[in-house]
């Protein structure tokens, strides 16, 4: 199985308001980037959106390694998600997210690793830069319409 590793970040201008996500998958020398967004949304969705749509991505069973600088995504993968998934998802936030999480991730193995955002991280500070652009640009949407 091949390993790589899936860089992720998302923004949100306003907590809700427009945001942002940005995935960067990366395979030896091979980089993806997958980017998207939303006219209204939080944080830590678009967080989320940005691993789910990173996995979404890979045409075959892969090890990943998730980098985010979001506690949320990380612990939510490396500890908390099997408890919710026992508890039936009784009050957490995102379950419709999460469980999409479950189904994109099944074919793979996942370990998520927590960065400290803004940090001179190259990879995580791309993410952001590109998060916070697709957010923009859905924020200049509302201003049109």
């Amino acid at each position: 199985m091949k390993h790589l590793t899936l860089f992720c970040d998302g923004s949100s201008l306003g907590n809700p308001g427009a945001g942002g996500y940005c995935a960067i998958l990366k395979y030896k020398d091979k980089e993806k980037i997958v980017k998207g967004g939303d006219k209204f949304t939080t944080n830590n969705k678009m967080e989320l959106l940005a691993a789910i749509e990173g996995l979404s991505a890979l045409k075959e069973p892969c090890n990943v390694t998730i980098v985010s600088d979001s506690s949320y995504v990380v612990k939510g993968i490396n500890q908390w998600l099997q408890n919710w998934i026992k508890k039936d998802f009784k009050n957490v936030k995102n379950t419709d997210l999460w469980k999409r999480y479950i189904t994109v991730s099944l074919p793979h193995t996942v370990k998520a690793v927590w960065v400290r955002g803004h940090n001179g991280h190259a990879e995580n500070e791309q993410c952001d830069k590109i998060a916070r652009d697709e957010a923009q640009k859905y924020k200049e949407d509302q201003c049109i319409h």
